[in-house]
């Protein structure tokens, strides 16, 4: 799993906000299990805590997990401002143990796209089946090959709103439809000086039939695949998949 997120953590929510409908994620949350009220939720690649703090206001008691001390550190000022109770964990995904009791477990804003192996991406789905009780529902949303292969690849990426500007650059990864990305941010201080530094992340995704393998393989029942916060059918040029299963 490749991309630390430590500096880039204390900008993620300025970025993120503009592009991610994190109510339209609570949305089909609540469209997959009704109430969010008294449900177990497990939170895993949790970030920043956007939508952990959200589902617990809502009245859910959620676990989250994320593998970047930076982000989970701000995640835990963000509960504590909040005045919500969120219990954080550190760990990668893969290597998650001892969860069990849940309602629900997300994996949210292609997340899982940070296992680059087969391999990890199968376990991570076979350590959230344990953690679930039975009818518990595993709600999630990877790139498609689409994005993978096309349009990540017409980079440079340029982005400036005069306090944060960073310039992108994509090429192919060794494996079918990876990533490799490197960003060069540029960050105002207080001081109204630009601070420069780089973040390197990997990305890998599978087609959709091959994700529908690995969860029928840790026994998951597939209910909706859906498509770009819509619940219609992926089609050719489809960006962002999402996956709603049961236990």
């Amino acid at each position: 799993m490749t991309g630390s997120y430590e500096r880039f953590a204390e900008i993620y929510d300025d970025l993120m906000i503009e592009d991610i409908p994190y109510d339209r994620y609570i949305e089909l949350i609540e469209m997959a299990i009704g109430s969010i009220e008294e449900k177990r939720i497990l939170d895993v690649g949790c970030g920043t805590g956007l939508l952990s703090t959200n589902l617990a206001q809502l009245g859910g008691e959620v676990t989250a997990v994320d593998l970047s001390s930076k982000m989970l550190e701000i995640a835990s000022h963000r509960a504590k401002a909040l005045n919500v109770a969120v219990n954080f964990k550190q760990m990668p995904m893969q290597e998650m143990s001892g969860f069990s009791g849940f309602d629900l477990a997300i994996i949210p804003i292609d997340s899982l796209n940070y296992c680059l192996q087969k391999e990890d991406v199968e376990t991570t789905f076979q350590h959230i089946y344990q953690a679930l009780n039975h009818n518990g529902v595993l709600l999630f949303d990877v790139h498609s090959t689409f994005k993978t292969d096309v349009i990540f690849m017409e980079s440079p990426f340029v982005y400036d709103d005069g306090n944060i500007a960073y310039i992108w650059q994509t090429e192919a990864g060794e494996e079918a439809h990876q990533v490799d990305s490197e960003i060069i941010f540029y960050v105002q201080a207080p001081n109204g000086l630009y601070e420069r530094f780089e973040e390197q992340h990997q990305q890998r995704t599978f087609p959709i039939e091959e994700y529908v393998q690995m969860l029928e393989k840790s026994g998951f029942k597939i209910e909706r695949i859906f498509a770009d916060w819509e619940d219609e059918a992926p089609e050719e040029d489809s960006e962002r998949i999402f996956f709603q299963v049961r236990k």
